[in-house]
């Protein structure tokens, strides 16, 4: 059940101590949700270990793709049904995964926009360390993230072709944390990848530009949305750089980056109305923030921790200035119940905008918060609404048919019809096979 709690509860225990939670930080600009949404909350889909995206393939076919952190990819017929044979089953290619908790595994799905015709999907996942990694890598690093494109098997549509793997992209990970690790096609046929900071607290230590941060560091692929143009590769490189990234003409910067500046972007999403492009960012002890991503966006992180300046030395001290210029502040932003006991949660989870059949909804976006608590479970479900403000209102969820709801709030999903699911656990780590997935629906 991943990520980025180490960027809640476990940073402040990891770097700030029991001090942390006595700390009070500067406040985050929504002080008070007066309104609230009501929802039911529908079961899906049971007996999965770590739902982490729910995704429906460009195909026609109705069918939802699950994947399991574990290493298994799932389908949910448009019935509902959940098929026993997984689409694809790359478990032997991950790191071992801690059971109590872990933020490495298979964390993202993505269908190339011509799936129908030419069966491609991409994977992001967290493998062993190349055998050509220096010895630096081996001796101090946690795992290599990996980009991989699969096909579909040409005997059966559901079952994709295991020996069919390319590898696209590698990147070297110091910590097992903040991977990011969410993939998806936009509306210009390009590959948007979101990595994480490398890991650990503060974007500082083994792995991190002790300077900057790895989030500000342009040679530096974490900490980031990556663009890449998967047919447009030659010879031994599987990928092509869209001509108007960003940075392409400049030295000290990588090619592939779209926008920098994140810490753990958990979990973003394209409203398929007008293609804008939503990512969740964990923020450290004090903030959880959500961004509209742009071209060329610098959104901060290390020198902000969502609207406030931020000083890696002291992460709840949280200084009057900086120097932010040209940074973009997110679209939502509320406190973390590390520091405070006005908060809304403890890490973050992106969702959707609502694009479904309910009229009413219509714009909204649905998000979450992984808990209130390391433990026991207490996800936390809420929508935001754009009223012309620079930040959303943030409103809350009313699960109307459940006297409480008490799960681990993973990811979101959305399926072909633009209805959102709700992706959950009741444990800490990848572990148990009884995991829900739940579809949002009116009362």
């Amino acid at each position: 059940m991943i990520r980025r709690v180490t960027s809640g509860l476990c940073s402040a225990m990891m770097v700030a101590g029991a001090a942390a939670l006595a700390t009070t930080p500067a406040t985050a600009q929504q002080d008070e949700i007066t309104e609230s949404v009501s929802i039911n909350l529908e079961v899906a889909a049971e007996g999965l270990t770590a739902p982490l995206a729910l995704r429906s393939a460009p195909d026609d076919t109705g069918r939802s793709f699950i994947i399991e952190q574990i290493g298994k990819i799932r389908i949910m017929e448009e019935d509902g049904t959940l098929r026993g044979e997984p689409f694809l089953n790359i478990r032997h290619k991950l790191v071992d995964l801690k059971h109590d908790f872990d933020e490495r595994g298979l964390l993202g799905l993505a269908f190339h926009p011509d799936f129908a015709e030419n069966g491609r999907f991409y994977v992001y996942y967290s493998g062993h360390i190349p055998d050509d990694a220096g010895l630096d890598r081996y001796l101090w690093y946690s795992h290599t993230n990996y980009v991989a494109e699969y096909t579909v098997s040409e005997d059966d549509p559901n079952v994709a072709d295991r020996n069919s793997s390319r590898v696209l992209l590698t990147i070297d990970w110091p910590q097992f944390n903040h991977n990011g690790g969410w993939m998806d096609f936009g509306n210009d046929g390009y590959l948007y990848i979101s990595t994480g900071d490398g890991g650990y607290a503060d974007d500082y230590g083994i792995g991190h530009n002790k300077e900057i941060g790895n989030g500000q560091d342009l040679m530096s692929m974490q900490g980031k949305i990556l663009r890449i143009d998967v047919d447009g590769g030659e010879g031994d490189q599987y990928y092509g750089i869209p001509a108007d990234n960003p940075f392409v003409d400049d030295p000290n910067a990588h090619d592939e980056i779209y926008a920098y500046g994140l810490r753990n972007p958990w979990r973003c999403s394209f409203d398929r109305e007008d293609g804008r492009l939503f990512c969740a960012d964990v923020g450290q002890n004090a903030f959880e923030e959500v961004n509209i991503i742009e071209a060329g966006g610098n959104f901060g992180w290390r020198v902000k921790e969502g609207t406030h300046c931020f000083d890696w030395m002291n992460p709840n001290q949280h200084p009057e200035d900086c120097d932010d210029e040209g940074m973009i502040d997110p679209v939502i932003e509320y406190n973390n119940c590390n520091v405070t006991r006005d908060c809304l949660g403890i890490s973050v989870t992106g969702g959707y905008v609502y694009r479904g059949g309910n009229a009413d909804w219509n714009g909204l976006y649905f998000f979450g918060d992984w808990s209130r608590t390391f433990a026991p479970a207490a996800g936390q479900l809420y929508a935001a609404r754009d009223n012309g403000d620079e930040m959303w209102e943030i409103l809350n969820i009313d699960v109307e048919n459940m006297d409480e709801f008490s799960s681990y709030v993973l990811s979101f999903g959305e399926d072909a019809n633009g209805e959102i699911y709700v992706l959950t656990s009741n444990s800490t780590g990848p572990v148990g096979g009884l995991d829900k997935i739940y579809r949002v629906s009116a009362p």
